[in-house]
C-alpha cells in the first residue's frame, strides 16, 4: 500500500502536524488499521476508500478511532489533489461526523467542518492541578475549552499528563473520549491555542482542526469577527485561516509532503 506522511497546516517540512495517509482499494479490517496507526505512532493516520464520487474517510490515533480530525483531513486532501485527483478543486469526504467538503484555492486547502459550540461547565480541580494555572473560564463541547488570561500564560503551561487523565473520573466521562483545548487572545494572531489529549493517546497535538471547530465560534463571538487567523503554540506550531459560518466553520491551511513510501503486511 502506498503511504504518505504530510505536514499539515505548514508550508515547511517539520512544521505543522504530521499525518499518515493511506488510499485503499477496499477497507482493511479495523484491527489492522488500528495496528498500522499504532505502528506509525503519529497523532492520526487517515484511511480512504473511493466510492460513488466521494471518499470514505476514517481517522485513527495510535490507540483509538476518532470521529473528527482536521489536520489528517487536510493531509488526505493534499495527497488526493497532488497524486490521485490532480484536476479537481473540490473533494467530498464521508466520515463519522457526516459529509466534509474540502476545496483547493491556490496554495491553501480549506476544510468545511461542523461547528462544535461550547457551553460553560465546572472548573474541575483536575484541570487546575494538571495545567498548573487557574483558568478564567471553562467550557465543554466534544472537548473541554479552557480560557486563560494571556498568550504568555498559555505558552508557559507545562501539563501533568498523568494527572490530566483523572479528569475522566472527576467529570464522569467514562464512555467519552475527549481533549483539552487551552486558548487565549493572541498578540499577533486573533487567538492562540494548545491541545492536550492524553485520553486519546496524544499528550500534545501540534495543530488541531478538531479543536478549531469549537475555537472558531467561540472567538468569533468574543472578537465580533467572522474571519480570523489563529496559531497553535505547539513546538512545531501551525497557522489556521478561520471563518465562522454559523453551524459550520471553515479552516484553511497549507501542507507539504514529507514522505512517500509503502507499507507491506
Amino acid at each position: 500500500m502506498e503511504y504518505y506522511v504530510i505536514d499539515a497546516f505548514s508550508d515547511k517540512v517539520f512544521g505543522g502536524n504530521p499525518a499518515g495517509v493511506l488510499v485503499l482499494d477496499e477497507w482493511l479490517d479495523t484491527s489492522i488499521m488500528q495496528s498500522i496507526a499504532a505502528e506509525n505512532n503519529l497523532s492520526e493516520t487517515a484511511f480512504l476508500v473511493k466510492r460513488d464520487g466521494h471518499y470514505d474517510l476514517r481517522w485513527f490515533t495510535p490507540t483509538i478511532e476518532i470521529d473528527l480530525c482536521g489536520h489528517a483531513t487536510l493531509a488526505s486532501a493534499y495527497v488526493l489533489f497532488n497524486e490521485y485527483e490532480k484536476e479537481e478543486t473540490v473533494l467530498k469526504f464521508q466520515t463519522m461526523s457526516g459529509l466534509m467538503i474540502v476545496t483547493r484555492e491556490e496554495d491553501l486547502i480549506y476544510l468545511d467542518f461542523p461547528a462544535r459550540k461550547v457551553k460553560e461547565c465546572p472548573t474541575y480541580q483536575t484541570l487546575i492541578d494538571s495545567l498548573g494555572i487557574e483558568p478564567e473560564t471553562v467550557y465543554k463541547a466534544a472537548d473541554f475549552l479552557v480560557i486563560v488570561d494571556s498568550e504568555e500564560t498559555l505558552a508557559n503551561i507545562k501539563p501533568d499528563f498523568i494527572r490530566m487523565k483523572d479528569l475522566k473520573e472527576e467529570a464522569k466521562l467514562y464512555n467519552e473520549s475527549f481533549g483539552i483545548i487551552v486558548s487565549a487572545k493572541g498578540n499577533e494572531y486573533d487567538f492562540v491555542s494548545r491541545f492536550f489529549a492524553p485520553d486519546m493517546g496524544i499528550d500534545e497535538d501540534p495543530v488541531t482542526g478538531r479543536a478549531h471547530c469549537s475555537l472558531i465560534p467561540y472567538w468569533s463571538e468574543v472578537l465580533d469577527k467572522k474571519k480570523m487567523v489563529a496559531k497553535q503554540l505547539s513546538k512545531r506550531t501551525g497557522v489556521i485561516y478561520c471563518e465562522d459560518n454559523g453551524e459550520r466553520v471553515k479552516m484553511g491551511g497549507k501542507a507539504i509532503r514529507y514522505l512517500k513510501g509503502s507499507i507491506e503486511i
